[in-house]
């Protein structure tokens, strides 16, 4: 059996290592009826082998994480646009110095939204200390799309307290990588927005969306869908920042419409501090 084993791997490495091997030398890869099915490229991205692909994303990082503990996690969702107070300071003092109305306009905007940044990182703060210690099945991981503004926030509040972090990216048209406060180890890339949404969901005790644009507002609705019809189990959904949250959603029109139950405006409650978020979700799981 062991001798089979090895068998099995080599072959396995020397399938990878042809691949290698064109791509160091700079060859293109042509289609090979011979080459081995899950060592060949352009077979995997036929449009007849989508399912596949569907598969290995839900897999992959699935596999990874139980490997690595991470059973729970608090999702935090938020705009990639917002920046640190540092860097807001930054921008601002060169556009002070560069007196172009539009760029201080611009940096103006930047340093008042940066405290969303703050809050999002105190918040990713409170969850890993209360984590601190603990085993993994009591262990609340920070969870976030992994890349810059609110998420990299989230993400960078948890690695400071020595926590390890999830970040599932997403590859976009304009190239998006991983803010350096993800785990390495638990820094996931997807191709499909389904499968990412879905992974938000499969580990999520609780979900923090802080302000953000359509991806934001994409995904809150999405998990409060979930939740409104049964399809996944009841979680805290907070939104963070009532101030723009009431200017940007009238759901009381839904309610007056009759498109949705007076219940359902229970599905989330909305806070103004990381304390108070975190309280929400401490009380409902009675840490």
């Amino acid at each position: 059996m062991e001798n089979t084993h090895n068998l099995s791997e080599q072959r396995l490495a020397d399938a990878w290592a042809e691949l290698q091997a064109h791509s160091n030398e700079g060859f293109a890869l042509q289609p090979d009826a011979y080459r081995l099915a899950f060592a060949d490229p352009e077979f995997l991205l036929r449009r007849e082998t989508r399912g596949i692909r569907f598969q290995l994303e839900l897999l992959k990082p699935d596999l990874d994480q139980q490997a690595q503990g991470v059973h729970h996690t608090v999702v935090v969702y938020g705009s990639a646009r917002f920046p640190s107070p540092e860097t807001a300071a930054v921008q601002l003092a060169a556009a002070e110095a560069s007196g172009d109305e539009a760029a201080l306009a611009l940096a103006h905007r930047q340093t008042r939204n940066a405290h969303y940044y703050e809050q999002a990182r105190l918040f990713g703060r409170l969850v890993a200390t209360h984590s601190r210690g603990k085993g993994a099945d009591d262990c609340l991981h920070v969870c976030t799309g992994g890349g810059p503004g609110i998420m990299e926030a989230a993400n960078r509040g948890a690695h400071e307290m020595g926590a390890p972090t999830v970040g599932l990216n997403i590859a976009l048209p304009h190239e998006q990588s991983a803010n350096p406060y993800v785990t390495p180890s638990l820094s996931f890339k997807f191709h499909y927005f389904a499968l990412r949404k879905m992974h938000f969901m499969m580990r999520a005790k609780a979900l923090v969306t802080f302000p953000g644009g359509f991806g934001t507002l994409d995904e809150l609705f999405e998990v409060v869908t979930l939740v409104q019809t049964r399809k996944a189990k009841p979680v805290p959904i907070i939104l963070f920042g009532s101030d723009y949250w009431n200017r940007l959603l009238n759901l009381e029109v839904l309610l007056e419409e009759g498109t949705i139950s007076p219940e359902d405006l229970k599905l989330f409650s909305i806070v103004d501090t990381p304390e108070a978020a975190w309280e929400a979700i401490r009380a409902f799981y009675s840490l």
